[in-house]
């Protein structure tokens, strides 16, 4: 069985290869009919790894988009399988990393409620998202924010596009949240 197994992704690989290098070339075909078989593969890893979780097909599909846009860095002499996989593997994390962010800001908004007793999560999410609190904030901390918290960009990738190191951003983003407590705390 084992054998079988593993002709079985010897084949898909091999098959894989050929339909990204052709989607390369600019096989449409080709291109769909292998972002309609790597989206089952992507599903059933995910399903494997971290069981059935509301976030699954969210990690599917930043999946698919990371692999539209590094396509052209896909190199027919290696192996598809790992290209494939450490895409999934960060799209994977970085989806895990803004659940746990998110849980985090409901924490604190759920926090920050109980001590004021007069300001519901709701108000204070509309606050924020409104621009109420984010337009008080400097702009680069307004920048960091949403690069970060909004848009979901990594620490690395928002250092990239700010063209500043991590731990810049890192305290950058610190900051901004001490600031929006403060403010959080001043409107209540």
């Amino acid at each position: 069985m084992a054998y079988a197994e593993s002709s079985d992704a010897n084949s898909d690989e091999s098959r894989w290869a050929v339909l990204m290098t052709s989607a390369q070339g600019g096989g449409e075909d080709d291109y769909r009919q292998l972002l309609t078989e790597l989206t089952h593969v992507i599903k059933y890893y995910l399903l494997s790894r971290i069981g059935q979780q509301h976030f699954v097909e969210d990690c599917v599909q930043e999946s698919l988009i990371a692999i539209h846009q590094a396509r052209h860095s896909y190199d027919p002499r290696r192996r598809f399988r790992p290209w494939l996989f450490a895409i999934v593997r960060h799209k994977t994390i970085d989806t895990l990393r803004r659940q746990r962010n998110q849980q985090k800001l409901e924490q604190l908004q759920n926090e920050h409620e109980l001590q004021c007793g007069q300001v519901s999560a709701g108000d204070i999410e509309n606050s924020v998202t409104q621009g109420r609190l984010m337009a008080r904030l400097s702009p680069e901390h307004r920048e960091v924010l949403t690069l970060t918290k909004f848009i979901g960009l990594s620490t690395a990738e928002a250092a990239k596009q700010l063209q500043i190191s991590e731990g810049a951003v890192k305290v950058r983003v610190h900051r901004a949240i001490a600031s929006l407590t403060r403010l959080l705390e001043a409107d209540a």
